[in-house]
């Protein structure tokens, strides 16, 4: 049965994000079945799930609570339409939804995942000033080194020419400042603030960059200057959102609201597709004589609604967060002997996403640590660690000790 299903794989399908012509030459690992921590191939090996399955699984696999929600669901209505009509969980979704998020943002624009949602943000912004008649706020800043997204407008302000070179031809051109580097940014909005509609920046943590840091100074700085010279702030919280940096929403370690949020990955627990943009009330109220024209078939899709709901039960009965807080003391205590090795650069972490920046190719490492029993996934020569919020210690610490085995062993 796993041989058949290999040979299928290999024959049919296009995988993303993946060199196929390497993928043909594999032994491809096929995912049957999942519990808590753990993920399960088609030959019935177990592996720790050290990437929470690209960065959305919170409570772990098969949670009971999830389960029963969207159960509950089905028996309801699988799907219905947003445009034009309501449903129940989108409606109550929205709601908690807005209690959660930083002061100021009270409106939810769904969509399905978190490309969606930064293109969602962009043309909102653009089309704000638009309706406002400041018709020459068309630009957007961006960090270089930034990853928004894999559609058109997502790209267009992403900085990362391994992902993104290929379809320059087809963007539109965004500007780019350093992080970290507010007299370049002030600079840029002193001279061009009228022409530029918003900036947009994954706050502290520039996740698919590598796990990149800034100091939260200057994100406190980006909300005051864009205040300042009436440019829109972009937060994208699509990687840092639902607890990832220790807070339910990166933007809390440093106090500051956006006009426009983007989440999604977390937010049904890593169940089903769903992604929101928030926004701000006065950013709404410009719209009210206005269509904004865009929306998907699954917009506000109610099983994945109801998935979401459960989830923030789940975060609120099980103190989550809290409870977050001395696994994130372990893994910073279980990451500095990596200090040592040879094989490592540098390690980078922010609450449960780290990153050991490696002097050597990470694809061996990965391998190794497969065999070892836990999966990981790189970006570049960068091992990310982005467990499940819901390990147990004793399963953080075996997950860190598969990959420093795994790191010391390559070279």
């Amino acid at each position: 049965m796993a041989k058949d299903l290999e040979k299928k794989d290999k024959k049919y399908i296009w995988h993303p994000f993946t060199n196929m012509k390497g993928w043909e030459r594999s032994d491809p690992l096929i995912i049957e079945r999942g519990a808590g921590s753990y993920l399960f191939d088609t030959n019935g090996r177990k592996y720790l799930d050290g990437v929470s399955s690209l960065w959305v699984t919170v409570h772990g696999h098969r949670k009971k609570e999830l389960d029963r929600a969207i159960e509950k669901q089905l028996k309801k209505i699988a799907h219905t339409t947003l445009l034009g009509l309501g449903n129940p969980p989108s409606i109550e979704l929205a709601e908690k939804l807005i209690k959660i998020a930083p002061r100021g943002l009270s409106r939810v624009f769904y969509s399905d995942s978190g490309s969606e949602s930064v293109e969602i943000a962009l043309k909102l912004a653009f089309h704000y000033f638009q309706i406002l008649g400041q018709k020459r706020k068309t630009k957007f800043i961006t960090l270089t080194n930034a990853y928004h997204g894999d559609t058109i407008g997502s790209v267009s302000v992403g900085g990362i020419d391994l992902f993104h070179k290929t379809y320059k031809p087809l963007l539109f051109k965004s500007l780019k400042v350093p992080p970290g580097n507010i007299e370049a940014l002030e600079k840029m909005l002193k001279t061009r603030h009228r022409e530029i509609a918003a900036l947009i920046v994954e706050p502290l943590i520039q996740a698919a960059a590598g796990m990149l840091l800034y100091p939260p100074e200057y994100l406190k700085t980006v909300r005051r200057l864009c205040s300042k010279y009436n440019v829109l702030l972009i937060v994208d919280e699509v990687a840092t959102g639902f607890g990832r940096t220790g807070c339910m929403f990166a933007c809390e370690h440093v106090g500051i609201s956006p006009d426009l949020m983007c989440v999604a990955k977390g937010i049904t627990g890593g169940y089903l597709p769903l992604a929101a943009t928030l926004t701000t009330e006065k950013l709404y109220r410009a719209f009210l004589n206005h269509t904004f024209y865009h929306g998907h078939t699954y917009t506000g899709n109610p099983l994945a609604c109801a998935a979401a709901l459960a989830n923030l039960d789940i975060f609120r009965k099980e103190r989550t967060i809290e409870k977050l807080q001395p696994k994130i003391k372990l893994l910073t205590q279980l990451l500095k002997p990596f200090a040592k090795l040879n094989q490592v650069k540098e390690i980078r972490q922010l609450g449960f996403m780290a990153g050991i920046e490696l002097n050597i190719d990470a694809r061996p490492v990965i391998m190794r640590a497969r065999k070892l029993g836990a999966i990981l996934r790189p970006l570049g020569n960068v091992i990310v660690l982005i467990p499940p919020l819901s390990i147990s210690k004793a399963e953080l610490r075996k997950l860190v000790d598969i990959t420093a085995t795994s790191v010391a062993g390559s070279t």
